[in-house]
């Protein structure tokens, strides 16, 4: 017997100062700045009336920082924090703007760019493992919440791994697909086959 479907809207963060300065984000903690935090409120504002069962998000400042303004609006909604749904580490290059990461760590910097799926900057995490983590991630949060309706607040990199794997897309090469700073992607997901419904809507900040 078919399962129910798991209804997701996976959210990238609002903007921050790395995101403005171009640097590498991954795991810094980095909270959104003004820009961000009126991006998280018409957020807030697009969703008060969406049917949702739960908030998920990343434990990162910036994404719990996109969540709450919705979590506020909807007091009868749980905000669960989870870190499998964090930013790819990418270790030394973190903070870095990319002339800086070029220079200061070349090695690291060469592995990064060269976009290979086990290439990973020392304390990094390569493609083919981040890849993992989001796909496990998506998986046991959809089998433990069948047939609800989820949104999920989490990163840039997290939502190109999903958009790689409803697609078939290799792990090599750079991203593809356009991920706004609250940007809405609404996903099904049904025995274990995801399907992608709308991508990248950020109507809101219009």
């Amino acid at each position: 017997m078919p399962s129910e479907a798991t209804e997701l809207l996976l959210i990238r963060h609002g903007e921050t100062d790395h995101n403005r300065q171009g640097r590498f984000q991954g795991q810094v903690d980095v909270p959104l700045n003004a820009t961000g935090q009126q991006q998280a409120q018409r957020l807030a504002q697009r969703l008060r009336d969406e049917p949702l069962d739960m908030l998920v998000s990343s434990d990162l400042a910036r994404a719990r920082g996109t969540a709450e303004p919705l979590r506020m609006l909807r007091s009868g909604l749980a905000l669960a924090t989870d870190t499998a749904w964090r930013e790819q580490a990418f270790g030394v290059l973190e903070g870095l703007v990319v002339a800086e990461a070029r220079m200061s760590q070349p090695e690291a910097f060469a592995a990064w760019w060269a976009h290979t799926p086990d290439g990973a900057p020392p304390g990094g995490e390569s493609p083919r493992a981040f890849h993992a983590r989001v796909n496990a991630a998506l998986a046991a949060l959809a089998q433990a919440h069948a047939g609800a309706r989820l949104a999920v607040f989490t990163h840039g990199g997290v939502l190109d791994m999903i958009w790689r794997t409803v697609h078939g897309l290799p792990l090599s090469g750079p991203r593809e697909c356009v991920i706004p700073n609250t940007g809405i992607n609404r996903l099904r997901w049904m025995d274990g086959r995801l399907e992608l419904l709308q991508w990248a809507d950020a109507a809101h900040l219009d």
